[in-house]
């Protein structure tokens, strides 16, 4: 078993290299997506989800870069394409969204796809006991289970 520098097995870190290059890309296809909604919100909501979405889309970016920068620690190298984004993306693509429903709704579709990655990762850097990618995976899925239970009281679910 060949060991990296940070003391992980190599195929471990390759492995998480892998997946976190998968949630980077669902990172960056779910950022644009809110600055669309941003952009385009109309109705008597404007004020709020205009703020709101760009409150979620600021705290994206922040999670994109530590994304990045948890796969340069695991000595990979992050995705930076839109053609590899595109093709690696699962999370739905908010194209023209105005109505206020509908805009939540995919943020709360959004972020539930993106905590299925996420639980992925920390269930396998649990395994390979890769305590620095684990806890960045709580930290945001514990953040996002929270959004989107406030989300859906906002849509009165």
């Amino acid at each position: 078993m060949s060991k990296s520098i940070l003391g992980l097995d190599k195929k471990d870190s390759a492995d998480l290299v892998d997946n976190l290059n998968g949630l980077l890309a669902n990172f960056q296809i779910y950022y644009q997506s809110l600055r669309g909604l941003h952009w385009n919100i109309k109705g008597k909501n404007f004020f709020e989800l205009h703020e709101k979405y760009e409150e979620f889309y600021t705290d994206s970016l922040v999670k994109i870069d530590d994304i990045a920068e948890r796969i340069l620690t695991l000595q990979g190298k992050p995705l930076h394409t839109f053609t590899d984004y595109i093709n690696r993306a699962t999370v739905p693509v908010g194209k023209e969204i105005a109505n206020d429903v509908e805009g939540v709704n995919l943020v709360v579709v959004s972020l539930s796809e993106l905590l299925t990655i996420e639980r992925v990762i920390l269930n396998i850097s649990e395994e390979v006991e890769d305590e620095g990618t684990n806890s960045m995976m709580s930290d945001i899925i514990a953040e996002q289970e929270k959004t989107i239970w406030m989300l859906n009281s906002w849509l009165g679910k």
